[in-house]
């Protein structure tokens, strides 16, 4: 099966300023983000990455440059991962916006939060969802079926997938943590998806890669108890 790498773009200017930055053009990685997204080059080694498909948001094309440069890979621009449209809450202060009676029902029931002039947090998991899911059987098309990409995009959208992922109403999405370039996993198989990773922070990622598989010269039959992988999700 596939491996679908959420990637979260690295730290903003507006994420040190403790701003909603949206959609607002221009916004880019700060100093820490840019570092972070050199050092992504040398967690991914080892890793083979089939495609990166990128936000269109500045911040997450920055995220990814070095490493697509690294790799030869042109990054596809994907609409459907932008960041919410946070409509008139675009550009506001955090603390200022978290006095909004409209801030209490994103944090308990956010499939029912829909900003003002902008789009509704349910709205925005169905076209994310929708998209990772066909950039994912698309690749496997053209890969093979155990390719790995990545999905560079941004926390909510990130949680929102997850959330999806896990089998979780999106009213919980605010439970899971996505930091700045951190990475989560998703399997997409015919039946269902499998989650292997969430906000991965650390090091080396080649345990990712598809071991090599041997030839084996007889094969014996399993025994009848058995369990496929160890495990009843194999």
């Amino acid at each position: 099966m596939t491996a679908m790498i959420l990637l979260r773009h690295g730290r903003s200017s507006a994420n040190v300023a403790g701003v909603l930055a949206g959609r607002t053009p221009g916004v880019e990685l700060d100093e820490v983000g840019r570092s972070q997204a050199e050092k992504i080059v040398e967690r991914f080694k080892g890793v083979p990455v089939a495609e990166i498909v990128c936000s269109p948001m500045l911040r997450c094309e920055q995220t990814v440059a070095p490493l697509a440069a690294e790799r030869g890979l042109q990054p596809l621009t994907e609409p459907e991962l932008a960041e919410v449209d946070y409509g008139s809450w675009t550009g506001g202060e955090l603390r200022k916006l978290a006095k909004d009676p409209l801030w209490k029902v994103v944090q308990a029931h956010p499939s029912a939060a829909v900003f003002p002039g902008g789009e509704g947090l349910a709205a925005m998991q169905h076209r994310a969802v929708s998209a990772v899911r066909r950039h994912d059987a698309r690749i496997a098309a053209e890969h093979g079926p155990h390719a790995i990409w990545i999905a560079c995009t941004h926390g909510d959208v990130i949680k929102a997938v997850l959330a999806d992922a896990l089998g979780t109403h999106l009213d919980n999405f605010q439970r899971i943590m996505v930091d700045t370039c951190s990475i989560s996993v998703v399997h997409y198989t015919q039946t269902r998806p499998f989650v292997s990773r969430i906000n991965d922070v650390g090091g080396d990622l080649s345990g990712l890669a598809p071991p090599k598989r041997k030839r084996r010269r007889t094969a014996k039959p399993p025994s009848s108890d058995a369990v496929v992988g160890g495990a009843t999700n194999a």
